[in-house]
């Protein structure tokens, strides 16, 4: 354990320990941040004494990506949540900007470190360690995936870094350097599995015995951490973040039974309803989006921000003795589909799919036919048959059944042959909406 005083603290000293915290940083964007001096001001809320502690947090407004969006200008790039001057910023990270200008994520000395801090608890709760090599496919160039890799250096681990969408050098590096652990996304991790059977490459023969996971949900779904571990011959953890709050922020250990909150004393966590924003209690088993706010964050603070990430929680102390709590993602709330009154997440149905292996290769694609998340039943659900398979006149309808039973959703199955779907080298994408 990197950090046993702080990882092993009781919840109940964290919390404590958090509302001084928060406290601090109430005051601190109180003081500095334009965008929540309004947005709290319109709440009722014109100072920190009137804002109190974390056990009046859920009576604040919750902050969307669409209104630091909205704030941004040409004036100010960053937004008018940012709450310190340009000399005392050291980075600016931004997003893809897929869906329009990208967002800009600017950090002072302190909040890198913090960040570099967070993401090296997260990692080395998966058993990777000093003298160690790891070879990393996440770019460190622009976006914010780029600071997780300093977590790497301050584990003492000899660091070999490839980057997305170089297969070839990836493998080479696998092959010749020998590295104990690589770092990728599932999907990607998936998609090598493939790549290395389709060249007769020993991928379970290699020297990689650990495979983190991140960057999207997936690493955590039973049947494809089954699937990876099998064709890797390692064993998979999981780690999550975001990028507006931080890199890796959470971690999974050896357990293999959630994901610990490595940001613990850095951002606090809640759970709500998605739909009607109200708090939901922090326990096992509870489900919910999951709300982060930064606890001492200096360039661009957070409060109460909806990451639109639909978790799991476990509370309990975990085996390996970290005391933080402990999510699972089901799904991006933005994916979420309604068919006919069912909530039903893409990665659900993938996970189901995956039962059907080694018949299927577990690549599906979604292709509602209507926009937005409500849909008439059936689903459409392309499922991919495995490379040596053949379709068999049951097989769609046994996997519609066990949808059926399973989800409570009524799907249409249609399988196509090995190849049809697309792989990703990063982030794979499960839903296709026909209209688009």
């Amino acid at each position: 354990m990197l950090e046993p005083d702080v990882e092993t603290l009781p919840w109940r000293d964290q919390i404590r320990s958090d509302d001084a915290l928060y406290r601090n940083q109430v005051a601190y964007l109180m003081a500095h941040s334009r965008f929540y001096q309004l947005k709290l001001r319109d709440a009722g809320f014109d100072t920190a004494e009137k804002i109190g502690g974390l056990d009046a947090i859920a009576d604040l407004p919750l902050t969307a990506k669409s209104e630091i969006r909205a704030s941004c200008s040409e004036a100010e790039p960053m937004g008018t949540h940012v709450a310190t001057s340009m000399d005392r910023i050291v980075r600016i990270f931004s997003t893809s900007g897929t869906t329009g200008t990208p967002s800009y994520i600017p950090l002072t000395a302190q909040d890198l470190d913090n960040w570099v801090t967070t993401s090296t608890r997260s990692y080395s709760a998966s058993g990777i360690a000093q003298g160690e090599a790891i070879v990393s496919t996440y770019n460190a160039g622009p976006f914010v995936a780029g600071a997780a890799l300093g977590a790497f250096d301050r584990l003492g681990m000899c660091h070999i870094p490839v980057g997305t969408g170089n297969t070839e050098r990836l493998m080479a590096a696998i092959r010749l350097l020998k590295p104990s652990a690589a770092v990728m996304t599932p999907s990607y991790a998936a998609y090598l599995a493939e790549w290395a059977a389709d060249r007769g490459f020993d991928l379970k023969g290699s020297s990689v015995r650990r495979l983190l996971v991140a960057g999207e949900p997936g690493g955590g779904e039973p049947k494809l951490r089954a699937r990876l571990e099998e064709t890797w011959g390692a064993k998979v953890t999981e780690a999550m973040g975001i990028g507006d709050i931080g890199v890796s922020l959470w971690g999974e250990c050896e357990e293999q039974c959630g994901m610990h909150l490595a940001a613990r004393g850095f951002v606090h966590a809640e759970l709500i309803d998605p739909e009607t924003e109200a708090p939901i209690a922090l326990e096992d088993g509870a489900k919910g989006e999951l709300v982060l706010t930064h606890l001492r964050h200096q360039a661009a603070p957070m409060l109460r921000f909806r990451t639109r990430d639909h978790v799991k929680i476990w509370t309990s102390t975990c085996r390996c003795g970290r005391t933080a709590p402990r999510v699972r993602c089901i799904g991006r709330t933005d994916d979420l589909l309604i068919v006919r009154g069912v909530n039903v997440f893409p990665s659900a149905i993938r996970d189901v799919v995956n039962e059907f292996a080694p018949t299927v290769s577990g690549v599906i694609l979604i292709t509602p036919a209507a926009a937005g998340a409500r849909q008439e039943p059936p689903l459409p659900v392309s499922v991919e048959l495995a490379s040596d398979c053949q379709d068999a006149p049951e097989l769609a309808a046994r996997i519609q059944k066990r949808i059926r039973d399973v989800l409570l959703v009524s799907t249409r199955i249609d399988i196509v042959p090995w190849g049809t779907l697309k792989r990703s080298e990063y982030k794979s994408k499960l839903v296709q909406h026909q209209s688009g």
